[in-house]
């Protein structure tokens, strides 16, 4: 199970569960909503900081590209 600081690997999923988003584009409040409804996720929303999102969104524009 993915925790927050799994950033790379909750990328990852970002990828296969939404393949048709522009990471660009993703605000970070639908970004918070998409990592906490993802099948490997549990990890506590009250953990999570822009920081990480901004982490999980740079990860996935790289790996996306």
């Amino acid at each position: 199970m993915w925790k927050w600081t799994d950033s790379l690997d909750i990328a990852l999923d970002l990828i296969e569960e939404h393949p048709d988003v522009d990471p660009k584009t993703v605000r970070f409040t639908q970004l918070m909503e998409w990592v906490l409804a993802l099948e490997n996720f549990d990890d506590d929303p009250d953990h999570c900081g822009e920081r990480i999102l901004e982490a999980i969104q740079l990860y996935w524009i790289e790996e996306k590209d």
